[in-house]
């Protein structure tokens, strides 16, 4: 995997080149918007980028480096507000990680992305397909309209089709984005919007434990 990593700060940089090495992925480090416009060119199968740069904002970098590229991005960002994170999934960003993070916990966060790559970009569980690509969801080849967080909701739950995940792992991962302002009443919500739109039979409650997307 070739990971092009725009981050102005040095040691960031050098920290994470180390451990993407040490799994077998490339690194193309950028400092700039400018760095990041002139490799755009390149091969790579992941974009990490910060939101903050020296020359410009990594929010609109990434506006218009998907014109060339359908690469995922994650976006590395020491700004806790909602409204900024929500901003990067409308814009078409796939996760997101605050500063000060670990290179473990990005490392991880990056192993889902490699697993789809390697399976073709295509998530299908029984008549769903989900398009990592283009975040296209369709259902008995209709397209289905979702929102930012129910996407990333139905991504994690489809990753893990046929395995219960948590409340508290659903919570952490997508909705860790909006903190405090978030419980679990709101992910009930989320859920339901879901089966609206999927069938009400596509996700499975464990009662006092999570969620299971059934293969059907």
């Amino acid at each position: 995997m070739n990971i092009l990593l725009i981050e102005d700060d040095r040691k960031i940089t050098e920290a994470l080149t180390l451990a993407f090495e040490a799994e077998g992925y490339k690194t193309i480090p950028c400092r700039t918007c400018a760095d990041a416009y002139a490799k755009a060119a390149e091969q790579f199968d992941l974009m990490i980028i910060d939101i903050t740069l020296p020359d410009g904002n990594g929010f609109e970098l990434f506006t218009e480096l998907k014109k060339y590229t359908s690469a995922p991005a994650i976006f590395l960002t020491a700004r806790d507000d909602e409204d900024s994170i929500v901003k990067g999934f409308q814009l078409g960003g796939d996760d997101y990680i605050t500063k000060p993070f670990s290179a473990r916990e990005l490392m991880a966060r990056i192993s889902r992305f490699k697993r789809t790559k390697d399976n073709n970009s295509i998530l299908r569980t029984g008549d769903i397909e989900l398009n990592y690509d283009t975040h296209i969801v369709t259902k008995n080849g209709e397209q289905v309209e979702l929102t930012a967080l129910e996407y990333k909701l139905l991504l994690m739950l489809m990753q893990n089709t046929g395995s219960i995940v948590t409340r508290e792992a659903i919570l952490d991962r997508i909705w860790d984005l909006a903190g405090k302002y978030v419980n679990d009443n709101t992910l009930t919500v989320y859920i339901g919007k879901l089966r609206n739109k999927l069938g009400q039979d596509t996700i499975r409650t464990i009662k006092g434990i999570g969620y299971k997307m059934e293969d059907i």
